[in-house]
């Protein structure tokens, strides 16, 4: 059972079940752990992160650079663009270079030279309730403070390690189970900039609305792991260690962030993570965003309408953050491991 919170504690849960349910199959349970249900109350009304205060959304309006429209069937593969160097648009600046081990044995048929159809991958097989999922966001004064054990909240994932008759399985091979890693971290409710931006370490750098971790772009090889891997219907797999995570704000979130500004999670610089989109309903390109995946405008945050810098989700490659925008990033702790 969940002790009493203090009277001056804001809870501010950000894995609310209309965006977590969506990554649920229609004939879902709803989870029994925390993050759900009676959890998505704040203690002074305020509406809680990832939804819109009523008529707060009318106050954005973005405009993007080009129409914001791009091809899922042709998406460019980010193979090659990363760098241990420094950052730039449309890359990933890593904190040490690819070559490690993990990621798909086989390109699959959605891959065309250099680019990929997303809409043609092949998914991991099953359909796995994770009741035991636990996931809370508490404000208080200028820290935020995140808990989670890594199992998505109202969410369904594959099954894993990948079976031998799933078809999936001739493309990639994952071996890793999904288990719990009970997680905390401290970020900063008001983020600072860097004086230089800061290079993305393998592992967990973020975690999305419903507990699940993010990891950046890059597979085991540092290639473009949503290209190349095979995900479950959530866009979601483990890592060796057992890590559930994803390598872009996952479809069920996006597809169910409504509006023109939604946040889906937060970086470990403390920088929210947002699905952003214009008034035609399309997300940003790369030619939106800096080089670490980010933009400074007005977005909703714990129910407020703020001007912020923030990490946008788009379709192109390097996805959500090409690196640390903020100072002070908290580091992996007992969540780290090789990405995959």
């Amino acid at each position: 059972m969940r002790r009493p919170l203090p009277s001056h504690t804001l809870v501010v849960l950000v894995a609310l079940v209309g965006l977590a349910a969506a990554c649920s199959s229609s004939t879902s349970t709803t989870g029994t752990g925390r993050g759900t249900g009676t959890d998505r109350t704040t203690t002074d009304g305020t509406a809680p992160t990832g939804t819109e205060a009523p008529g707060a959304g009318a106050a954005i309006t973005n405009t993007w650079v080009a129409d914001g429209t791009v091809d899922p069937t042709a998406l460019p593969i980010g193979d090659g663009r990363s760098s241990t160097a420094g950052a730039a648009v449309g890359t990933v600046y890593a904190c040490q270079g690819g070559g490690g081990v993990g990621g798909a044995n086989v390109d699959g048929p959605w891959i065309h030279g250099d680019t990929f159809d997303r809409t043609a991958k092949v998914h991991v097989q099953g359909d796995v309730s994770w009741p035991s999922a636990d996931f809370t966001v508490t404000v208080d004064g200028g820290a935020r403070t995140i808990r989670t054990n890594d199992l998505p909240v109202e969410s369904h994932t594959g099954t894993f390690p990948i079976a031998s008759g799933d078809p999936a399985y001739a493309y990639d091979q994952n071996p890793n189970h999904i288990s719990e890693k009970s997680s905390t971290l401290t970020l900063p409710v008001a983020p600072t900039a860097a004086g230089a931006v800061g290079c993305l370490p393998g592992g967990a750098i973020g975690i999305l609305a419903n507990g699940v971790f993010l990891f950046d772009a890059l597979d085991g090889e540092g290639r473009d792991a949503v290209a190349h891997e095979t995900q479950d219907l959530c866009d979601g797999h483990p890592a060796p260690g057992d890590e559930y995570h994803y390598h872009d704000v996952p479809s069920c979130l996006v597809d169910a962030a409504t509006g023109p500004s939604t946040v889906v999670g937060w970086a470990d610089d403390g920088y929210p993570i947002v699905v952003e989109r214009d008034a035609g309903g399309s997300l940003p390109t790369d030619a939106d965003l800096d080089e670490c995946h980010g933009r400074t405008s007005p977005v909703l945050v714990d129910g407020q309408l703020v001007t912020t810098y923030h990490y946008s989700a788009t379709l192109e490659f390097p996805y959500v953050l090409g690196c640390f925008h903020g100072t002070n990033a908290v580091q992996q702790q007992a969540r780290g491991g090789p990405p995959t």
